[in-house]
C-alpha cells in the first residue's frame, strides 16, 4: 500500500489556512462546512462539526406530546407491525410495477 502524499499549506497574515483540494474533496467538505479544531499532542486535528448537536435524554424528553388515552406496549407493537406490513405491501406493489414496465 502506498503512503498518502504529504500536502502543505501556508498560514496567512489573518491566520487563515487553505486546505488542499484533495483533502476537501476526499472528506466531502464543500465551502461553508463547519469544522471543529482540536489541539492534540500530535498537532491540530480538524473534524467536521456534527450536523445535529448531541443531546441528552433530559433535553429532548417530552418534546413529542401525545394527547390521547394511554396505549399499551402490545397495542404499540400491533400498530407497528401493521405499519411494517403496509410498507412491505407498498414496496412489493412498486417492485412488481417496475418489473411490468421493463
Amino acid at each position: 500500500m502506498r503512503a498518502p502524499a504529504k500536502l502543505s499549506t501556508v498560514v496567512s497574515t489573518k491566520g487563515q489556512v487553505v486546505l488542499p483540494r484533495a483533502i476537501r474533496q476526499g472528506r466531502n467538505w464543500p465551502p461553508g462546512t463547519k469544522l471543529v479544531v482540536e489541539e492534540t499532542s500530535e498537532g491540530v486535528l480538524l473534524r467536521q462539526e456534527p450536523v445535529i448537536k448531541p443531546t441528552t435524554v433530559d433535553e429532548v424528553f417530552g418534546m413529542l406530546k401525545y394527547d390521547g388515552p394511554p396505549v399499551s406496549i402490545e397495542e404499540m407493537n400491533a400498530r407497528m407491525m401493521q405499519s411494517v406490513a403496509e410498507d412491505d405491501a407498498r414496496i412489493m406493489r412498486d417492485y412488481r410495477a417496475d418489473l411490468d414496465r421493463d
